[in-house]
């Protein structure tokens, strides 16, 4: 066990204009040297260029987040399919180091979401980081993409450690 103190989780409260706690999450994320403006502006560019009807229309979204903004709808569909069910740890057992498959609990699943939609729109060849960014974020909602590649990896990797399955601590 641990002898020293677990920080405390900070509040993060809701971004100014859908007042979604979440997509603020995101924007922190994509935040770079503090400079909020900047991350803003991408983030909404890139749910400006989603919300257009003929792009939603294509992709099966909740009617309930739909009717605030498609674009926010989109956003939610794409973190929802990159989001990994599972992944692994390495577990040291007699002297071996086994990689064991545990469940990943919400909030991680949600972190690493976004961790990797972001860098695969990163790594993405379009001009901009808005344009990278809706890119990658249409791909993520329609299954598709670099995020969607590392979360079938990782499915893959406790898929093929299973046998480890019992070392789970």
């Amino acid at each position: 066990m641990s002898r020293r103190h677990k920080a405390e989780k900070r509040e993060i409260l809701p971004d100014p204009v859908f007042g979604d706690v979440t997509l603020n999450k995101f924007m922190n994320n994509i935040m770079i040297g503090g400079k909020k403006a900047i991350a803003e502006r991408i983030v909404y560019g890139a749910l400006e260029k989603l919300s257009d009807k003929k792009v939603a229309n294509d992709i099966e979204v909740d009617a309930d987040t739909a009717q605030k903004n498609l674009g926010l709808a989109v956003f939610y569909r794409a973190l929802q399919n990159v989001k990994p069910r599972v992944e692994v740890r390495s577990r040291r057992v007699g002297g071996a180091t086994y990689q064991v498959p545990v469940e990943v609990r919400a909030d991680r699943g949600q972190a690493v979401a976004i961790r990797w939609i972001i860098n695969a729109a990163r790594k993405r060849s379009e001009k901009t980081m808005t344009e990278r960014l809706y890119g990658e974020l249409l791909d993520a909602a329609n299954e598709r993409g670099s995020a969607i590649k590392k979360r079938d990896e990782t499915h893959k990797m406790a898929e093929a450690n299973k046998a480890f399955a019992h070392y789970r601590w």
